[in-house]
């Protein structure tokens, strides 16, 4: 009666670690998975970051340049200007660019011969806007954007990586608790693995998951 006693209850245990081995398997291959993934996506926005930044001092070199232009011709301007050439002056207007114009339209309208108050030049006004900053800054916001994702991808992937080795250690348990003699101490060492086990489950339930489509 005792053995056979003895031999269901080795049964329900070695049901019990095998049970918890296929469990810990499966979590293991499947931690291991997202970890790859959100590598995969921490290199994506990484890439993503690199191409807006480059992007974003291109166009920022561009808007230097369309500033200098404006600079160079709004100066031939005053130059003609203050010497009352005004053929000369009328030339160097025609060429003006078309967002430097609202800038010194607005400027010529405060009389900045005669009013101390008026702004020293047409740049100091807030008509004054390059389409190409604009851009250059919002791409330079984008790649920031793309910066603070690379980081919580590494974190996720650091955390799918940490439950790899708790799920790893499950199966070590489960594994070495059939290799014991003594019941209590199989037991012990089989509740360990489960508790384990199961903490690790609850928690890679609270991580984002990432599928490849």
């Amino acid at each position: 009666m005792d053995d056979a006693r003895q031999g269901r209850s080795d049964r329900r245990f070695e049901l019990a670690a095998t049970v918890l081995l296929a469990m810990a398997a499966v979590a293991t291959a499947w931690a291991a998975y997202q970890s790859a993934r959100w590598h995969g996506e921490q290199a994506k926005a990484q890439s993503a970051s690199i191409a807006a930044r480059v992007e974003s001092t291109r166009t920022a070199n561009v808007a230097n340049r369309q500033a200098q232009i404006d600079v160079a011709l709004f100066t031939q301007w005053v130059d003609a200007y203050a010497r009352d050439e005004s053929k000369l002056a009328d030339f160097y207007r025609k060429r003006f660019r078309t967002e430097f114009r609202p800038a010194f339209v607005a400027w010529v309208a405060t009389r900045p011969r005669t009013n101390r108050r008026a702004p020293l030049s047409p740049f100091a006004l807030p008509q004054y806007k390059l389409a190409a900053t604009a851009q250059a800054d919002r791409l330079e916001g984008q790649a920031a954007a793309f910066s603070t994702d690379v980081g919580r991808f590494i974190q996720r992937a650091d955390d799918y990586s940490l439950t790899v080795v708790l799920f790893a250690a499950a199966l070590f348990f489960a594994g070495i608790s059939t290799r014991l003699r003594s019941p209590s101490a199989r037991m012990v060492i089989l509740g360990l693995g489960y508790a384990l086990y199961l903490g690790s489950v609850i928690w890679i339930a609270t991580f984002p998951v990432s599928l490849s489509v």
